[in-house]
């Protein structure tokens, strides 16, 4: 079992750095952004990039998971080729027609998004953005597939350092307005392309094998609807937040949305090597005990990085580097979701940990179900309390979300792959994180949260989860690792 948890953790690690160094990078965009755009124009470019995360899920119909799923296994080179070759040429021929269709229809589409008309033109650049970027997304499965990590990560790191030098250029020392935003992104997608080129090239040939493209259709179809499902729970609130209020609003809470990026990160860096390793040992003697410990042991690690970032964001983003703030000051006003978003994000890792049983068993069918009711609750609880709370209505949809779909995710898969969760360490470990947030709002509310008070909050996370949430061999195994054993 330890050996199985070990190759995971061991993956995790080479994607994770790879994604953490990767995002965090593109985070100091943010204070980039805050500090020299106003609510407004941040509020522009966030409902562009909701549009785009949307285009992007259509432009993949699901051929992602499920090459995935299908060339784990593949022998020989021929097979190989014939194996990438469908599913890249498909993505290619629809989303060259989609994309074409967008800059078509470009006037009622940006009307939509509450866009005003000088920033149409935006629209050129986020057609070629989507189509440069659904050329990438096979052949980086493939990278992921041969589990060649680092050359992933290079790839990766590469294009996110070229957007964030471009945008630096483009807005900090050019004074370029919001199209900077896409220009660099486009030259990133651009030379990310050119990068796995090499690779591409290696495995193409042109065919599309009809038997081939039937049983991917079959098996990813499902995760189109699903991945809908997932963007609107995602981005949906930027949106509905715009029609029930503004864009300055929007772009306020989109900024501070942004600053659940660490628990995306760790989410993130989790599900690049968690789907491979489900996959790859889903018939190993006793894995069902090692899926147990791992939903334990991630609810824990992400239990401790929400408790620690919701006490001190405030501090962190008011920090000043070279006379200016993470975060602008026009922005602080929003700080007050980020703990509910990084609580939704929570449940969104153990949405991916639970749901490992579903693909092993081969019953996708499911999950637009459970993503189209978390986004029909989305919805819903956003045109509820968006006109009651503001940008906290929207942050507790997205929870709310989360949270049912975690609850669903476990209920069904359970039925046909059942696995003996850990589910009392699980239960008091989210307790606790009940228990500190309500402290911690109670104290930010009567204006008395105070450093001090936020140290005894962490202090007191910490202790409850070593007296009641780990056992004896747990806690020796702690003890040993920062030398308290004798």
């Amino acid at each position: 079992m330890l050996d199985k948890i070990k190759q995971l953790t061991k993956d995790t690690a080479v994607y994770g750095i790879s994604t953490m160094v990767g995002r965090f990078l593109n985070f100091l965009l943010v204070p980039i952004y805050t500090n020299l755009f106003r609510p407004f124009e941040y509020g522009i470019q966030s409902q562009v990039y909701v549009f785009i995360s949307i285009l992007n899920v259509i432009l993949l119909f699901g051929m992602d998971t499920a090459y995935m799923k299908y060339a784990v296994n593949v022998k020989s080179s021929n097979e190989d080729k014939n194996n990438f070759s469908t599913p890249y040429l498909t993505v290619m021929i629809v989303s060259f027609f989609i994309c074409l269709l967008v800059i078509i229809f470009k006037k009622p589409i940006f009307s939509l998004l509450e866009i005003p008309p000088a920033y149409y033109y935006l629209i050129f650049y986020t057609s070629l953005i989507l189509f440069l970027d659904s050329l990438t997304i096979i052949p980086f499965v493939k990278l992921r597939i041969e589990r060649k990590a680092k050359k992933f990560a290079l790839f990766k790191f590469i294009g996110i350092l070229l957007n964030i030098t471009l945008n630096f250029i483009l807005i900090v020392k050019l004074r370029w307005g919001v199209e900077a935003i896409f220009i660099s992104n486009l030259a990133s997608s651009a030379l990310t392309l050119i990068l796995l080129s090499p690779s591409i090239l290696r495995s193409f040939k042109i065919i599309i094998d009809l038997p081939i493209l039937k049983k991917l259709l079959k098996f990813g179809l499902p995760f189109l609807p699903a991945g809908l499902s997932s963007i609107m729970i995602q981005g949906i609130d930027r949106p509905i937040l715009t029609q029930l209020t503004d864009l300055h609003t929007s772009g306020i809470y989109s900024a501070n949305y942004k600053l659940g990026i660490f628990m995306m990160l760790f989410v993130s860096m989790f599900q690049y090597a968690w789907q491979p390793f489900f996959f790859q040992n889903a018939q190993e003697k006793n894995i069902k005990q090692v899926f147990s410990k791992i939903l334990t042991y991630f609810t824990i690690a992400g239990s401790l990085i929400l408790i620690f970032l919701s006490l001190f964001i405030d501090d962190i983003v008011k920090f000043h580097i070279l006379g200016r703030t993470i975060v602008g000051p026009a922005f602080w006003s929003g700080l007050i979701i980020v703990p509910i978003i990084l609580f939704g994000y929570l449940f969104n890792g153990m949405y991916y940990v639970l749901s490992a049983g579903m693909f092993i068993e081969e019953k996708s069918s499911y999950v637009p179900i459970i993503t189209g009711i978390g986004a029909a609750i989305n919805v819903g609880v956003n045109f509820l309390l968006i006109p009651v709370w503001g940008i906290v209505g929207a942050a507790l949809a997205t929870l709310a979300s989360y949270l049912v779909m975690a609850v669903m995710v476990y209920i069904i898969t359970q039925r046909f792959y059942e696995i003996n969760y850990e589910k009392g360490k699980v239960i008091k470990t989210l307790s606790f994180v009940l228990i500190s947030g309500s402290v911690y709002y109670y104290l930010m509310f009567a204006h008395h949260l105070l450093f001090t008070y936020k140290i005894l909050i962490l202090v007191s996370f910490i202790c409850s989860l070593l007296l009641f949430v780990f056992d004896k061999k747990e806690l020796g195994f702690i003890k040993k690792k920062i030398g308290l054993a004798h």
